[in-house]
């Protein structure tokens, strides 16, 4: 039977005293790697040399706790006195490597480099792209880089899609180039981060609403013009957004060519012209590979001679492409393919 006052007498073992200034300072030097502490060493006193190698000596069975107190304070104030923002990531994880092992080392580095970011990220998944757009529109490229990298790709592009076009090439390039992300850029991070998750509240969904009812009506087996009818019937405004939204010009790139041939009969070169300003490859691909070769070069003509053209007037026209192409589909003379489908061999 467990003696009671053993039990009391556990209860009342007192918690580890923290670690003092010059063990701490013990910590960071065994942290080092030999080579980088002696180098410190010599700038020491012989008494502060003494003390130091010392507790260094003495220290065993180092808590990761420790260790995480003393590298982060190190460099909290290392920042504080120099300006400079810490040595890479890289550079620590091999000295720390050295000292504690790989596993020790890698739990103190999240705790130094804040990947707590990550879960504050993740909530930003229910976030519209084009308010996620909105609110790092401002913020210079690095930190726009280093924002998306932390999105799931498929949501950092279409972030991407909707900040400014002129700017893309700077930001991927920005983006391929990211390696190490020092704390103060992450501390940046994090302030961002922090004021979408307080504003969250305050964006407006129903542009993406509108947006995901045409994805999923395209999706859907039946017919088409039946179902919005029916919805029509509540709020037509409202459906004809999503009409816009299902005959979005982006889908010309998934038609077959027999449809892409019909539409280049009715819609005159000229205005292809105006259209595919500043559309996506695949799209312009897709036209010019449908059209013979001597119609190819004269469209190519076209587009040149047309020079830069408002965007006013190119989203205009697509608008009038599309209602044509919605014409000839409720026509019946053309199956439009309103998604990209999977296909198989």
């Amino acid at each position: 039977m467990a003696d009671p006052n053993e039990s009391t007498a556990l209860a009342e073992v007192p918690a580890p005293a923290p670690a003092s200034p010059i063990e701490q300072a013990a910590i960071v030097l065994l942290c080092m790697g030999e080579e980088p502490a002696a180098a410190v060493l010599r700038h020491l006193s012989r008494e502060e040399l003494l003390e130091v190698t010392q507790v260094m000596s003495r220290l065993s069975g180092i808590k990761v706790e420790a260790v995480k107190h003393a590298m982060t304070r190190f460099f909290d104030n290392y920042r504080e006195q120099s300006g400079v923002h810490g040595a890479s990531r890289s550079y620590l994880k091999r000295s720390l490597d050295l000292a504690l092992g790989s596993q020790i080392a890698g739990s103190v580095l999240n705790s130094i480099y804040g990947d707590a970011i990550r879960p504050k990220m993740q909530r930003l998944q229910w976030a519209a792209p084009k308010w996620l757009a909105e609110r790092i529109a401002h913020e210079h490229v690095r930190m726009q880089a280093v924002f998306l990298s932390f999105l799931p790709p498929p949501q950092a592009g279409t972030v991407i899609e909707n900040l400014p076009a002129q700017d893309r090439d700077q930001l991927l390039i920005a983006m391929a180039r990211l390696q190490e992300i020092d704390n103060e850029l992450l501390t940046e991070l994090d302030e961002i981060v922090s004021r979408c998750l307080d504003e969250m509240g305050t964006q407006s969904a129903a542009v993406e609403g509108t947006r995901q009812v045409a994805e999923i009506l395209n999706r859907l087996p039946g017919d088409k013009r039946q179902m919005i009818e029916a919805l029509r019937v509540h709020d037509a405004e409202l459906v004809s957004k999503i009409e816009a939204s299902m005959y979005d010009f982006f889908i010309l790139s998934n038609q077959t060519e027999v449809v892409l041939t019909r539409l280049l009969e009715e819609v005159p070169l000229e205005q292809w012209a105006i259209a595919l300003k500043g559309a996506e490859p695949s799209i312009r691909d897709a036209i010019l590979q449908t059209m013979p070769k001597r119609q190819a070069q004269s469209f190519q003509d076209i587009l040149r001679r047309a020079g830069p053209v408002p965007m006013s007037r190119v989203e205009q026209t697509r608008k009038e492409i599309m209602a044509q192409v919605k014409a000839l589909a409720d026509a019946g003379e053309i199956e439009i393919q309103l998604f990209a489908e999977a296909t198989v061999e």
